[in-house]
């Protein structure tokens, strides 16, 4: 049973992902990103726009769908070079302007560049995040004609152009800066172990460990997740990855479709959360709020077991509804089978954590020592047999699925990015945090709520790594001054920026498992929600339990907390799900909220 990664679910660019062109390009993005590791301090103006520079082909052409698209691809992937050149090669001389641009090229260039970055966006995710960078930017400059509190005084058109795209700020901000020395090599480590049997191994130990339980296609499901969305950072590509094997496991057992494709969904949307990698969001967590990487992964280990706990729960609910069968012995893996292939994710990441824990290195640098560890592990297959062709192409699998996502990524973070520098050059995120306190009437708990329903309807239009960064800078203030902790507030927008993945009208996840499972979508959704439940509530009761996150320091505690939530959690949870009579499902209901929110 071979697992597909996430270069392998179905996308329109596949046909050209073993191009030579691009794989040479893929191994120039990985060589580029990882030889920033090694090679030492790179000013600001010189590494990121070559970050930029180097996706820009990926966005443009590879992801070209027509012929025209193509050739305005490539005008556009010369052009945007050469102007990303021009910054990175005028470095020193664009430091001393301190962002003010001073000659007609340079404002040329700076409105193009502001241009690429909301097309770029647009070309590898859609209108809604553009769109909304599109809006700041009009804000930013023509904000002075707005009347009332929200209007601004005004902003010279050569000095906000050169804050955004000549400065340390705007295009080549410090969310920019996470994207190329941090989110890129973590992108990096997650290709080379999809290109190699690590999802094999996901699926070996998940089977071995849940297979013989009721439900137990679901929980493998489950488990399989988990630990490739750990690595992974996308729900869609876990849904495709993971779900092309789970999927039809779950429905060749006769789970209800509806039910097959609600799991794959939920479980793989709580891949995000999951530590140690968490997508993207837990190194832009590192750079917004200043805390350690080993503090935030502690912080969130208690929360993202208690989503998948409580998944765990609706399962066996949904257990007395239908006969959910466990993994017919014949197709569970033998101890042999799950010892040899949980080496190949194992041994890398037993690596990672050492070098950080153990050896005091930044998360980045682990994660190269790591990366090398897991291409050593490219020449072996499943059986641990040596093949120098079967490296070669695992490794070109890795370099075109590696350059591809930290394109994705980077146009994403680099189109939010301007977002972020509209909102400290205007102050706009400043009265959006006084609205918010003034509707709020200055009160924690109605904040909260705003805030969630604000990273609701932003989830539901960019994806999940946007909405946070975006929802943060201008809620996050407003939790704080409210007495809410950084990271809590941080981890508290986060959970809700994923809320989209599985709650309708946009539900990415849903979506794609409704498709691969062939029912109806909204089916689908509904079991979903049943399921995920702890993705409203979790959030809340972090609020309501704050030593949660305090695992770190304060272990007891932090247990402590997540038990009695957890608890709570699975009456919830049961109470929604179990077929059951009305008195006693609303009573599981209601005794878990006084115990989560009140005991």
């Amino acid at each position: 049973m071979r697992v597909f990664t996430s270069s392998q679910a179905a996308t329109p660019e596949d046909d050209r992902s073993l191009a030579p062109g691009w794989m040479a390009l893929g191994a120039v993005s990985v060589m580029f990103h990882l030889g920033l590791i090694f090679y030492g301090l790179t000013p600001a103006l010189v590494s990121r726009p070559l970050h930029m520079a180097l996706l820009l082909p990926w966005v443009l052409v590879y992801m070209a769908n027509t012929p025209a698209q193509r050739v305005s691809g490539w005008l556009l992937t010369v052009l945007g070079a050469a102007a990303c050149g021009y910054i990175a090669f005028n470095e020193a001389a664009l430091a001393n302007q301190y962002g003010f641009i001073d000659t007609h090229l340079q404002m040329g260039i700076g409105l193009f560049l502001m241009a690429l970055a909301l097309e770029a966006a647009r070309r590898a995710i859609g209108w809604p995040l553009p769109l909304v960078a599109l809006l700041a930017l009009m804000y930013g400059a023509f904000g002075q004609y707005i009347p009332g509190a929200f209007g601004h005084p005004g902003l010279p058109l050569a000095s906000m152009v050169g804050t955004l795209t000549i400065a340390e700020g705007g295009l080549w901000g410090s969310l920019t800066g996470v994207s190329v020395s941090v989110v890129a090599i973590f992108v990096i480590f997650g290709a080379v172990l999809n290109a190699g049997e690590a999802g094999q191994g996901f699926m070996n130990l998940a089977s071995a460990v849940a297979g013989r339980l009721t439900g137990g296609a679901a929980k493998v499901a489950v488990i399989s997740s988990a630990l490739m969305g750990s690595i992974s950072g996308s729900a869609s590509a876990n849904v495709a990855s993971t779900g092309a094997i789970t999927i039809p496991s779950m429905v060749r057992l006769r789970y209800p479709r509806s039910l097959a494709g609600a799991v794959e969904a939920v479980a793989s949307s709580g891949g995000q959360i999951m530590p140690p990698l968490m997508g993207a969001g837990a190194f832009l967590m590192v750079e917004l709020t200043g805390t350690p990487y080993t503090q935030i992964m502690a912080a969130a280990m208690l929360p993202a077991a208690l989503y998948f706990l409580t998944v765990w729960v609706g399962i066996n609910a949904y257990a007395t509804r239908h006969d959910l069968k466990p993994v017919a012995e014949s197709e569970r893996p033998s101890a042999k089978e799950v010892l040899i292939t949980s080496l190949f994710f194992a041994i890398p990441f037993v690596l990672l954590l050492e070098r950080i824990f153990n050896g005091g290195f930044t998360p980045q640098y682990a994660a190269s020592i790591a990366i090398f560890a897991g291409i050593a592990l490219l020449f072996f297959n499943v059986t641990l047999r040596f093949s120098l062709p079967g490296f070669a192409n695992r490794l070109s699998d890795a370099v075109v699925t590696a350059g591809r996502q930290i394109a994705v990524i980077g146009s994403i973070i680099l189109c939010a990015s301007l977002v972020v520098g509209v909102l400290s050059l205007t102050g706009l995120g400043v009265k959006i945090t006084s609205g918010i306190l003034s509707l709020s009437n200055d009160m924690l708990w109605p904040a909260l709520l705003l805030t969630a329903l604000a990273c609701l309807i932003l989830g539901m239009e960019v994806p999940t790594t946007a909405a946070y960064v975006i929802c943060v800078s201008v809620a996050g203030p407003a939790l704080t001054s409210l007495g809410l902790e950084p990271l809590l507030a941080h981890l508290f927008v986060f959970w809700y920026a994923l809320l989209s993945t599985i709650t309708p009208p946009v539900c990415g996840g849903v979506f794609i498992a409704a498709g691969m499972v062939g029912e109806n979508w909204l089916k689908v959704a509904f079991k979903a929600m049943a399921l995920g439940i702890g993705l409203y509530i979790i959030p809340l009761a972090m609020v309501a339990n704050p030593e949660m996150i305090q695992l770190a320091f304060n272990p007891f505690g932090a247990l402590l907390d997540a038990l009695k939530v957890a608890i709570g959690l699975g009456a919830i949870s049961y109470g929604v799900i179990a077929r059951k009579a009305l008195w006693q499902r609303g009573g599981l209901i209601l005794g878990g909220t006084i115990l989560i929110f009140v005991v």
